[in-house]
């Protein structure tokens, strides 16, 4: 299920597009102000983070200008009533992907939530394929021979990098700082999981000292 980090402090519009973006399927995390938000990151990763601009305590050009300065490259939406073009030119300065302005049609913002989510697996397909395999971006979901996989919420998110990455070589650094959030992980532990993916099929290669690459 696709994760997104829902910011916005207007109680009824956070309603709806919880309720809205929830009959989708998404899985919806939804704070008030940034502060907030800086903290939901630490416990979570999130496939796209959904911004109001005026919130409290610490704004959406804040909070997502602190996301990009810790190499934090979720894709993102600010949802916001500004229209004018210092403010449009400075959301793209500190990393936005893209803009909806309030009051907003909800089919488009859906098609702007699926775009960006296919962008940040480098295709414009709903589908990843890697031999038997496919992965469904809307869905969150790993297929093989058109047959479910279940994954853990690890198993998954290791999927889903290595997708993201497919043909390219994941050095173990980087793996630990996109799945840790926060808390320490060993080798050990990244070896075991990897062994249960080579398990379901997956052509997992070790690159020796280096890492690891799905190709």
């Amino acid at each position: 299920m696709i994760k997104i980090l829902l910011l916005e402090d207007d109680k009824i519009l956070s309603e709806t597009l919880i309720e809205l973006l929830e009959s989708e399927d998404f899985s919806i995390t939804h704070v008030e102000d940034g502060e907030m938000a800086i903290d939901a990151t630490f416990v979570s990763d999130f496939d796209l983070l959904l911004l109001d601009v005026n919130v409290p305590l610490l704004n959406g050009f804040e909070f997502l200008k602190s996301l990009r300065d810790s190499g934090n490259s979720t894709p993102a939406i600010f949802l916001t009533a500004l229209s004018d073009v210092a403010s449009l030119s400075y959301g793209f300065e500190v990393g936005v992907d893209d803009y909806i302005k309030k009051p907003f049609d909800f089919d488009e913002l859906l098609i702007r939530i699926n775009a960006l989510l296919r962008k940040s697996y480098n295709t414009y397909n709903e589908n990843i394929i890697m031999g038997d395999f496919t992965f469904n971006i809307q869905k969150n979901e790993l297929y093989k021979d058109g047959e479910f996989i279940k994954l853990s919420p690890y198993e998954l998110e290791l999927t889903k990098l290595f997708f993201k990455n497919k043909n390219n070589t994941l050095i173990k650094e980087f793996i630990f700082d996109e799945l840790s959030h926060g808390n320490e992980m060993s080798e050990g532990s990244l070896r075991v999981h990897i062994a249960k993916l080579r398990k379901i099929g997956l052509s997992i290669t070790t690159i020796k000292g280096i890492g690891y690459r799905l190709a």
